[in-house]
């Protein structure tokens, strides 16, 4: 059903494309934005100051705005399907939650395929009036914390790992202009919270949200700012929690509100759309919601391991990990067990990773004996998805293959 392709030659190029974009030629066309530029002329510009009120095309608040495709770091990735009135109720939810005006600048290095950098990163900022600056790559460390100096930037959105490398780059002053830092898509580290506010003076404001939300969810403020959590719902959401066997508080968050997608699109079911059940999206999140609202997230429902007939989190033991080794990528994925039921495998780029330091430092931070990994993995490179983070399902099938091969060894016979 796809008319036309609309694309840059920089990005076909980074991203070795060109075997693709040849095989789709025949069907078809590719409009390339270097190209258009070059042809737009004075009287393409005036026409364009004359009519900017007037919309091409009519639309109506629920019809199709964007089609995001899910990151696929559990499985295959699904088109998820947002209507003009799930953006831009969007963007008004977390306008309500963050005080900013025409005086401010947005830094936006997040991609557009990422819901995150589109609705908050552009949307937002576009329909608020506030000016936007775009930059096309999030792992230019060096280059960003100058760019938001030299641009006096007042709000820049992250995750934590490209935070990190911009904190180790940066020079203590480079982001003094900066009123506020939002973080998602990753937890922050305790490790990351502490630099910025040592280093920077600046308190990071972490949020939650999924694709099939238009992104936000929740949303810390700096009133209402509780470390440890992703904030509280924002306005005009609803949340219920269903209980999950082995775990004994919170549970597995569906939510509910007008930015919630009109559905999925499947590879296996192409141009069928999926709506979500009564209107509640399953988030896929084990998370915790206290007296005053705020929301901590416990993991992924796929990312517990149950291991001694007790659940672990996965993103629990890599946050461990994170706050051992802060200046190192490290993903956990959990495998068949004969006797425990399943066990753990930690896959790790510092090169100096040992288990000893590991359970040194877990019996250090109090946790449980389950949180163990059996083998920690040394990698020079963690398979990496687009966004930034671990990519679980590549993460996965090396644990397995680590795990068949140590089965396949011969037993030693002294």
């Amino acid at each position: 059903q796809v008319k036309t392709i609309v694309t840059a030659h920089g990005f076909i190029e980074r991203g070795k494309l060109d075997a693709l974009v040849e095989k789709l030629s025949a069907e078809i066309p590719f409009v390339y934005l270097e190209d258009v530029r070059a042809t737009v002329g004075l009287g393409d510009k005036l026409r364009g100051l004359f009519t900017y009120k007037k919309p091409l095309v009519a639309r109506k608040s629920d019809d199709w705005a964007a089609i995001l495709f899910t990151s696929g770091s559990e499985g295959v990735p699904k088109g998820v399907v947002l209507s003009h009135r799930n953006m831009l109720t969007n963007a008004a939810q977390a306008k309500a939650r963050i005080d900013f005006g025409r005086k401010d600048l947005v830094f936006n290095v997040l991609p557009m395929f990422h819901s995150f950098g589109l609705t908050v990163g552009t949307v937002l900022p576009l329909v608020s009036g506030v000016r936007i600056f775009l930059y096309p790559s999030p792992l230019h460390y060096r280059t960003v914390p100058e760019l938001i100096y030299g641009l006096n930037a007042t709000i820049m959105f992250g995750t934590d790992t490209f935070l990190n490398g911009y904190a180790r780059a940066a020079n203590a002053y480079d982001f003094y202009s900066l009123r506020y830092i939002l973080s998602g898509a990753e937890p922050v580290r305790e490790s990351t919270r502490r630099v910025y506010l040592e280093k920077f003076g600046l308190r990071i404001l972490e949020g939650y949200g999924v694709t099939e939300t238009a992104p936000a969810l929740a949303l810390n403020t700096p009133m209402f700012n509780k470390f440890g959590t992703v904030g509280r719902l924002l306005p005009g959401m609803e949340a219920r929690l269903e209980k999950v066997g082995g775990v004994d508080e919170g549970g597995r968050m569906f939510v509910k509100g007008p930015n919630v997608m009109l559905g999925y699109l499947r590879a296996e079911n192409p141009g069928v759309l999926e709506p979500p059940e009564h209107g509640w999206h399953d988030t896929g999140d084990i998370v915790e919601i206290d007296k005053q609202g705020f929301i901590t997230i416990k993991g992924r429902a796929k990312r517990f391991a149950k291991v001694g007939g007790e659940m672990v989190s996965l993103a629990a033991v890599e946050a461990l990990a994170g706050e051992l080794w802060p200046d190192h990528l490290s993903a956990v994925a959990s495998v068949p067990d004969a006797r425990k039921g399943e066990r753990l495998i930690m896959f790790t780029q510092n090169p100096g990773a040992t288990r000893s330091d590991f359970i040194a430092f877990a019996r250090f931070r109090h946790a449980s004996e389950l949180m163990i990994p059996s083998d920690i993995v040394v990698m020079e490179k963690l398979p990496l998805l687009g966004t930034g983070k671990a990519d679980l399902v590549a993460i996965g099938k090396l644990a397995m293959e680590r795990a068949e091969a140590t089965m396949r060894k011969p037993a030693v016979i002294a």
